[in-house]
């Protein structure tokens, strides 16, 4: 008998030596970290499936530039804003020279003079991605205290969100008081965050704990419509995401949540530091983050 499981344990042990290498398992960090490294420019990623607990990071706690991707925060304020009584979605918003941005939106293209409605603007700001909607809203907002930028701010660190702030107005102007810190200004530009609080972002509002269970499930909705989908999703039409896309001439930045079958997925990646400028979908770091949002949806939902 001890021979027969000698020869037995032998030839398990042959077997698991010899199967071929894709059948083996491969860790996650192993799979994100064959796609990052040969990349030419930083990578920050915090991932979490938030049915399961289960996150992955990769710098995920250093901070980043934003790009559009802080429009989030000011979405947020203004939702709270009216959800307080300190504004209404019909409250009137005026197109001038003065808020006017190009970069994304369509706002640039019509007339000054144009008027809008609050929800209206957000609406730009969120889906179009709209720069001078944007600063409209900023606008708004300071008409509303002494600055919209600071109001933002300080909502981010009343929910616990102490490295996500709006440094100015898109273009420049309307400086924060952490924008007015030359090292902030220069160094992040319009906004600053982390990967791991734009996912805790998103965690939130997925629970109904920003503002109330209403607004978090209205902005989500709205997060939903974004039109652009060059990264994360990008080959996954089938899969129901909100998002909000950032870019800069070296930076790409994409914050979403996944409604996967397997659970919802949020995660955020910022790739910067890119040596090439190229303004097209086809982007490095628009296809780096659609390979890597489909190993980290993946490997979350496996583990």
């Amino acid at each position: 008998m001890k021979i027969i499981s000698r020869l037995l344990l032998s030839a398990v042990v042959i077997a698991v030596f010899t199967l071929p290498t894709s059948a083996q398992p491969s860790s996650l960090d192993t799979r994100i970290r064959n796609e990052v490294t040969p990349f030419k420019g930083k990578v920050f990623i915090f991932a979490k499936n938030l049915d399961t607990g289960a996150t992955y990071t990769l710098n995920g706690d250093e901070r980043v530039r934003t790009a559009s991707t802080i429009k989030i925060a000011v979405m947020i304020e203004v939702w709270a804003r009216v959800s307080e009584g300190k504004a209404k979605w019909t409250d009137e918003l005026v197109l001038t020279k003065a808020a006017r941005y190009a970069g994304s939106g369509i706002l640039p293209e019509l007339g000054d003079g144009l008027r809008l409605t609050l929800q209206d603007a957000v609406r730009l700001m969120m889906t179009l991605s709209d720069n001078t909607a944007t600063n409209m809203v900023l606008d708004y907002l300071s008409s509303k205290d002494a600055l919209g930028a600071d109001a933002v701010n300080d909502r981010m660190n009343a929910l616990g969100f102490k490295a996500t702030r709006i440094m100015r107005r898109v273009g420049g102007g309307g400086e924060s008081k952490e924008g007015k810190l030359a090292d902030n200004l220069k160094r992040f530009g319009l906004g600053a965050t982390t990967p791991h609080e734009m996912v805790q972002i998103l965690e939130k509002l997925d629970r109904g704990e920003i503002v109330d269970a209403e607004a978090s499930k209205q902005m989500l909705d709205l997060m939903k419509r974004e039109q652009s989908r060059y990264a994360i999703g990008r080959t996954t039409p089938e899969i129901p995401m909100a998002s909000k896309y950032g870019a800069l001439d070296a930076l790409r930045s994409c914050v979403a949540l996944l409604f996967t079958k397997q659970g919802k997925i949020a995660v955020a990646i910022t790739v910067d530091d890119m040596p090439e400028v190229m303004w097209s979908v086809d982007n490095p770091a628009y296809l780096l983050m659609s390979k890597l949002s489909l190993i980290l949806a993946d490997g979350l939902r496996s583990q």
